[in-house]
């Protein structure tokens, strides 16, 4: 019989210490705590989002009570623990500082080890070849500790997206060059790095969580949650019914089902020693940039692409013309022209790096009459279908 991913969910009011641990102890009990994960001896890689030098209110980064009450975890079954990640912009030690990361790993006693040098490889799927970092592969347990926020891209980033942290510095804009044509291609990507080395475990900071234009200038939102599980494809099906995205936004979901990967469908999860007020949590406010991608005939979808794609516009009141936006465009679209951002729209390909690495929100979205057409007739139709309930998953 084909054995179902177990997922729990715990509730939890705040980040406070000992609020935080009781938690902890009492989400990863039902799947037989840290100890079932970890062992004596071993080389633990927590991998946390480090996405940018933010202070931790700002829910753009996983939260340092998690990392360190983690940390406290695999340090207490005796294993070696390192915190590491590649942020998407600025330096590692400075995000680590700013994020309060490092404070977190000072306090454990844990090394913060920065993704600089790569390992090459070679898989038997789409992308032959792929380079992560050696640290990150030479470890014996990675713990992934993600933020859930929405992604203006992929519409949500969870635990999946999360290992794309693996990719190191200007490779992360390289990648979005060859793999972001579309969310799908993009999903398959970070489909294939989850599988080159799969987390032992996934737990997900979502006490304070992001909807809106996340994953770097969206509104922080109080969830009080937290989520684990071994398959970070059934957490992150289990976690956007949580905060009740509709299935057919969820890119990685749909490539996994594609793909034929156990945790993709509703029939693959467990979720343990939960009840229904867990989900009690209003529907998240999406991207603005993510449009409607599915539902569109594809032969209407294809010759009309460029008007049902969002694209950036800078906004010349809030923009510094700091260059942030022009280091992070994989295709090289974006220049400064008398002392202003300018973006050719032929060679955008809407990854949004731009807007989200903007640390003054300068880049908005412009979409077509078209665009903005299609999303009101989408609207209308999941009001009278979607459901944010996650019922049919076994208990």
């Amino acid at each position: 019989m084909h054995q179902k991913c177990r997922v729990t969910v715990s509730k939890v009011a705040d980040y406070e210490p000992e609020t935080l641990k009781s938690a902890l102890v009492a989400l990863l009990e039902p799947l037989g705590g840290m100890k079932a994960f970890v062992s004596k001896g071993e080389r633990v890689l927590l991998k946390p989002n480090m996405l940018s030098a933010k202070n931790p209110s700002s829910a753009v980064t996983t939260h340092p009570a998690i990392v360190k009450a983690v940390a406290d975890m695999a340090l207490a079954e005796g294993c070696m623990v390192m915190i590491g990640d590649s942020p998407g912009t600025g330096s590692f030690q400075r995000v680590a500082e700013i994020s309060g990361i490092a404070a977190a790993a000072r306090e454990s006693g844990c090394a913060l080890v920065p993704f600089d040098n790569v390992q090459e490889l070679h898989g038997d799927g789409i992308f032959k070849r792929i380079n992560l970092a050696s640290t990150y592969m030479a470890a014996d347990k990675v713990i992934n500790l993600p933020k859930l926020k929405t992604h203006e891209m992929m519409t949500m980033t969870c635990a999946v997206k999360n290992l794309f942290g693996a990719v190191t510095g200007k490779e992360k804009a390289v990648w979005h060059l060859k793999a972001g044509v579309s969310a799908s291609h993009f999903a398959r990507l970070l489909l294939e790095i989850y599988l080159a080395k799969k987390p032992a475990l996934n737990i997900v900071d979502a006490v304070v969580a992001m909807e809106g234009d996340g994953p770097g200038s969206g509104d922080p939102v109080n969830v009080g949650r937290l989520l684990a599980g071994e398959n970070p494809v059934a957490v992150d099906f289990v976690a956007a019914r949580l905060v009740g995205i509709p299935p057919e936004r969820l890119h990685i979901e749909r490539e996994a089902a594609e793909m034929g990967l156990s945790g993709s469908r509703i029939e693959d999860i467990e979720l343990l020693g939960i009840d229904e007020e867990i989900f009690s949590i209003r529907p998240f406010r999406l991207p603005e940039a993510s449009g409607p991608q599915f539902g569109i005939p594809r032969f209407l979808a294809g010759r009309f692409r460029r008007y049902l794609t969002p694209l950036p516009v800078p906004d010349k009141k809030s923009c510094t013309l700091c260059g942030i936006c022009l280091d992070a465009c994989p295709p090289g679209a974006i220049s400064v022209k008398k002392e202003a951002i300018e973006i050719e729209a032929g060679l955008c390909i809407s990854c949004w790096c731009c807007r989200k690495l903007c640390p003054h929100s300068a880049m908005k979205v412009r979409k077509s009459l078209l665009l903005k057409c299609v999303e009101a007739f989408v609207r209308v139709k999941n009001q009278t279908s979607s459901s944010s309930c996650p019922s049919g998953i076994s208990r």
